[in-house]
């Protein structure tokens, strides 16, 4: 069975694979798992002005929300193009659970 998609995402198809790679490549420095496996990439939706990405954190007060969201918005720099804004936001309406992770994500945890 093949594994759902990882977010949302909305926008050119030539930019999905780039933008996942670069999303794969920031890490939870909690978990040491990428973002993506982790589930905490919620939805990215690129346009002509901007590229817009929704995270949701493991708890409120997440300890780490500032840095994951600067190596979004840094990892994202490195494959859009330049004139594109970038915004990172975090989703505090929702609630992450086990069930946002990837199967690799719950494999590596060992759940």
């Amino acid at each position: 069975m093949p594994e759902r998609e990882p977010f949302a995402y909305q926008g050119d198809e030539a930019r999905r694979a780039p933008v996942l790679a670069a999303l794969r490549a920031v890490v939870d420095p909690e978990s040491a798992l990428s973002i993506v496996d982790m589930g905490l990439v919620v939805s990215v939706a690129i346009d002509a002005q901007e590229a817009r990405v929704e995270l949701v954190m493991t708890s409120a007060a997440c300890p780490v929300a500032d840095l994951i969201v600067e190596d979004v918005e840094q990892a994202l720099d490195r494959v859009l193009p330049p004139e594109l804004l970038i915004r990172v936001g975090i989703r505090d309406d929702l609630e992450w659970t086990p069930e946002r992770m990837s199967d690799a994500g719950r494999r590596f945890m060992r759940w």
